[in-house]
């Protein structure tokens, strides 16, 4: 890169701006990639208990309906399921993490009570109300992890891409125009030590020839000052 660049004043004012935007965007992309790394292990810790939450719902899950269906009946335990009315509701909004928007899962008429299910309370036993409670707990433990889950993968994506633009910057941007900057700066000063030189010789001849001059002036004007021997009389010459 640095050979493309043309040596002049206004290339090296424009690289050295270059340089101070560049050195200005790595410190800010390096101060957003530490945040963001805070906060994907904030994330990332309460990942882990969501995920250990959700493994344990899970088992008691279904370790009731097992229970349920032993001592019920599949038939049952189905018509139980089939005479919920009312769904639970799902909705999403989103949030500003460093930059990175995250969603935020809200979730409603998940937890029942008995008589909001659907089923007789007189045509089932306690050990179907354990599992359906159970489901519900379930189901609230898989939406928490869906949005913790979601975010976390979020936060490690603009991770990877700010980590990618803080390499770029550090090791082939900034190293490319420091490199150029050295060039058009080694090349001025070349051509200033060229130019002094031109001037020192042109200085020199111009000297060189004032003196040479002032000699040939010199020379006239002793000659002019000097007797004429050609003109002395006779008798002096005897």
């Amino acid at each position: 890169m640095a050979k493309d660049v043309k040596p002049t004043r206004k290339n090296l004012m424009e690289i050295e701006d270059r340089i101070e935007l560049s050195e200005r965007g790595h410190g800010t992309l390096e101060k957003k990639r530490d945040g963001l790394i805070m906060e994907f292990m904030d994330i990332l810790d309460k990942a882990q208990d969501v995920r250990g939450d959700l493994a344990d719902d899970y088992q008691d899950a279904q370790k009731k309906i097992n229970m349920a269906r032993a001592m019920e009946g599949d038939v049952a335990v189905r018509g139980a399921a089939a005479a919920l009315q009312e769904h639970p509701e799902i909705t999403t909004e989103s949030k500003n993490i460093m930059g990175v928007v995250v969603p935020q899962i809200e979730s409603s008429r998940v937890s029942k009570s008995l008589d909001e299910r659907g089923y007789g309370i007189m045509g089932t036993s306690a050990r179907i109300d354990e599992a359906a409670e159970a489901y519900e707990d379930l189901l609230e433990s898989i939406i928490l992890a869906a949005e913790v889950e979601t975010a976390m993968k979020k936060m490690l994506r603009e991770i990877e891409t700010t980590k990618r633009r803080v390499n770029a910057l550090e090791f082939k941007v900034l190293p490319d125009l420091y490199e150029g900057e050295e060039y058009i700066e080694q090349k001025l000063e070349e051509q200033e030590r060229e130019e002094t030189f031109r001037l020192k010789k042109i200085k020199e001849k111009k000297e060189q020839e004032e003196k040479e001059a002032r000699q040939a002036e010199e020379a006239d004007d002793l000659e002019d000052v000097q007797p004429d021997t050609s003109a002395q009389s006779p008798a002096a010459n005897q």
